[in-house]
């Protein structure tokens, strides 16, 4: 995938994050350069559902603009540059305020997978509290980059960190992994609330988490964002494949 087309791709994901209730006037993707690791795609400061092509920037893994500057940049580039840093294999993150996650950072309640659309945010989820390194007077943001490593190292080999009283961030090793995986922890975590509501909730097992993340085909995400660019308006590129990403033509849900 060229420049061009990896951008477009971005801009696709930031209206789909935001009409699929994850992002709101906040929040933001990246995607890794795989013609240069060391750098990744982010828009400018930019509520996302309205982010166009001409908003990408491109940073380095210190969060430093490279290029053009079409406006101010976000101020917590630096999850993103940390995550880059630290996890060679993660192309895509996703840092969002998704409103049925927020309970899951402030109570003991963990968030588990109840559904096996939802099985790859995973069993471990931890939650990173500002408040462990850089006290109780910050503002909440990740707004250095000791700050993102500090959350990348929370983070670990996992896809998911919740961030207490802020949000969560996911990582993937492609950009339309990460949106698949950062919509279904939106929807598990509100169905999850539910299912609490009701009584005790049987959630999946860590052997059908593993054995769901092992079948889980690229086909499976190219159908979730064929009909995502189509609520958004956006044009689907079928068999997209970022960073060489094969997909299988036999999706394992039927």
């Amino acid at each position: 995938m060229d420049r061009h087309a990896l951008i477009e791709e971005l801009v696709t994901a930031n209206h789909i994050l935001a009409n699929e209730n994850v992002l709101d006037s906040f929040g933001h993707v990246s995607i890794r350069n795989p013609d240069h690791p060391d750098r990744f795609f982010l828009s400018r400061a930019r509520a996302p559902a309205i982010i166009e092509a001409a908003d990408i920037m491109e940073f380095t893994l210190e969060g430093v603009s490279v290029g053009a500057e079409p406006g101010k940049p976000y101020s917590e580039r630096f999850i993103h540059a940390g995550i880059y840093e630290a996890r060679p294999e993660i192309n895509a993150v996703v840092h969002n305020h998704s409103p049925s996650v927020i309970p899951f950072t402030v109570t003991s309640k963990k968030l588990r997978p109840l559904m096996h659309m939802c099985a790859p945010i995973g069993d471990d989820i931890p939650t990173w509290d500002i408040r462990t390194k850089f006290g109780d007077c910050t503002n909440l943001l990740v707004t250095d980059l000791a700050m993102g490593r500090d959350l990348a190292a929370c983070l670990g080999d996992r896809t998911v960190t919740l961030m207490r009283g802020h949000g969560s961030t996911v990582a993937a090793p492609s950009l339309r992994e990460v949106v698949f995986t950062s919509v279904y922890m939106e929807l598990n975590a509100d169905m999850q609330m539910k299912a609490m509501a009701m009584g005790d909730v049987d959630y999946l097992s860590e052997g059908e988490i593993a054995a769901i993340k092992r079948g889980r085909a690229g086909y499976t995400f190219e159908r979730g964002w064929e009909n995502w660019c189509n609520r958004v308006g956006r044009p689907y590129v079928p068999g997209s494949r970022e960073f060489g990403e094969g997909f299988s033509r036999t999706d394992p849900r039927g």
